[in-house]
Order: structure tokens, then C-alpha cells, then sequence
């Protein structure tokens, strides 16, 4: 498994410290707040290479969310800092495959791992449509920016853009 160490090469999406109401019955953060911490990590992904609010309204565009993988692999308790950080996987002209990493920062260890399939939309006839030149080439520049880590993904091996 990939390490925390290798793990801080990444971009930070975002960082909470968990609060008593995310807590379920066996008092550690339940399943839906993984996925909302997710998000909030993924908004930044999106705007890390130019989807962001603003350019949702100018060009009238959007993304759709394809597929989700969640693994957990460590429990994530009250009062505990969770780093998300992202890395992309690869892409099409329409997809993007990236996976979001959860790093529990107060325990040294990954709590999660997101990996996802999203594709650029147009929003007026509401379908995928191939992201803007602009885009791609931001795509492809954090691609290959990260295409110089040592260490493979730990892709659940079903998702592919």
C-alpha cells in the first residue's frame, strides 16, 4: 500500500477535523461523511484544473459523475484531522479517471481511498461532451506531472476512462 510520505507528493484538496455529529454507532465517522469529505476534495480537483463555479456559468458547462470506488482501510474518530489529496489517473476527451486519497493526519495512516470516473457536460442539452482545449491541456499537464511518482495507484482495477 502506498505510504502517507508518498502520499504528501499530492496536491491537498482539503482538510476538516471530524466533529462529534459524523460519528455512528460504533463511534467512529460513518460511511456518508467519507463521501462528503470526498466531494469537498473533489470540487477542488475540478477547479485545480479550471472547473470551477465560474466556468460552470460562462460556458455553460458541468460535469457528470460515472463511477465511484470507496475502500477504507483505516477508522477515522472525533477530534481526528483527515487530509483529502488527489491524483489523476488518466483521461479521454470526455473522462477523467483520478483518485482521491483520505490520509487521517492525526494517525499517520490513509483512512480511505476514492477512486472515480467524471466526464466534462454540456449543460444545455445536459450530455458528456469532450472537455475545451484549455482544459485538456491542464489535464494533461497535472498528468504529467505526476506521471514522475514512484509509486502505482492502488486502482480497484475496474474503472478505466
Amino acid at each position: 500500500m502506498v505510504s502517507t510520505a508518498e502520499l504528501a507528493q499530492l496536491p491537498l484538496l482539503h482538510r476538516a477535523v471530524i466533529p462529534p455529529d459524523y460519528l455512528d454507532a460504533m463511534e467512529h465517522m460513518n460511511v456518508r461523511w467519507y463521501m462528503a469529505l470526498f466531494d469537498e476534495g473533489a470540487w477542488r480537483f475540478f477547479a485545480s484544473f479550471g472547473m470551477d463555479a465560474e466556468y460552470y456559468r460562462a460556458r455553460q458547462a458541468g460535469g457528470f459523475a460515472l463511477k465511484h470506488f470507496i475502500q477504507y482501510f483505516a477508522e477515522v474518530r472525533v477530534g481526528e484531522t483527515v487530509a483529502i489529496r488527489g491524483r489523476v489517473l488518466g483521461r479521454t476527451a470526455k473522462r477523467v479517471h483520478f483518485m482521491l486519497f483520505m490520509v487521517n493526519e492525526t494517525t499517520d495512516k490513509l483512512a480511505a481511498t476514492l477512486e472515480a470516473l467524471g466526464s466534462h457536460a454540456d449543460m444545455r442539452i445536459r450530455r458528456t461532451a469532450p472537455y475545451p482545449d484549455n482544459l485538456a491541456a491542464r489535464l494533461d499537464a497535472l498528468i504529467a506531472e505526476q506521471s514522475v511518482l514512484t509509486w502505482d495507484a492502488p486502482v480497484c482495477g475496474i474503472i478505466a476512462p
